[in-house]
C-alpha cells in the first residue's frame, strides 16, 4: 500500500456491508476506516484526514444524508458516495444538492464501487 494512498471512510450500519467494502477497496490499494453509525464516522473525520467518505443513506440515529451535511461543516473537501437499497429520484437529487459526489444502488456491482471511487479521487491523496 502507498504510503500517501488514498483514506476511505466506509459508514454503514450493517457491519457485513462495512467488512465487505473495507476488503475490496482495500485490496485496491486504498487505507480503509469503517463506521457503524453518522456519529461514530463524525468522530472519524475528526481525528483523521479523509479523502472519501462511503456512506448508506438509511441508518438509525442519523441517516447519510444528515452525514454528508454535518461532515462537510468539518472537511469541505472530503468527497462523498451515497449507497442505498432504496434508489428514488428525490433522495439522488438530495444526495447531490448537498455535495455527493455519487449514487450507487445496492446491491451493486463491485466494477461500478470501483469506478466510482477512482473517480472520485481523482486529484485527491
Amino acid at each position: 500500500m502507498a504510503k500517501n494512498a488514498p483514506h476511505v471512510l466506509v459508514v454503514d450500519d450493517e457491519k457485513d456491508t462495512c467488512l465487505l467494502l473495507s476488503q475490496i477497496l482495500e485490496k485496491e490499494g486504498y487505507v480503509v476506516d469503517s463506521a457503524n453509525s453518522g456519529m461514530e464516522a463524525l468522530d472519524i473525520l475528526k481525528k483523521k484526514k479523509i479523502n472519501l467518505v462511503i456512506t448508506d443513506l438509511k441508518m438509525p440515529e442519523m441517516d447519510g444524508l444528515t452525514l454528508i451535511r454535518e461532515a462537510r461543516k468539518l472537511k469541505s473537501k472530503t468527497k462523498f458516495i451515497m449507497m442505498t437499497a432504496y434508489g428514488e429520484i428525490e433522495t439522488y437529487l438530495d444526495a447531490i444538492n448537498m455535495g455527493a459526489f455519487d449514487y450507487l444502488n445496492k446491491p451493486m456491482e463491485i466494477s461500478d464501487l470501483r469506478n466510482a471511487v477512482k473517480k472520485a479521487l481523482q486529484g485527491s491523496s
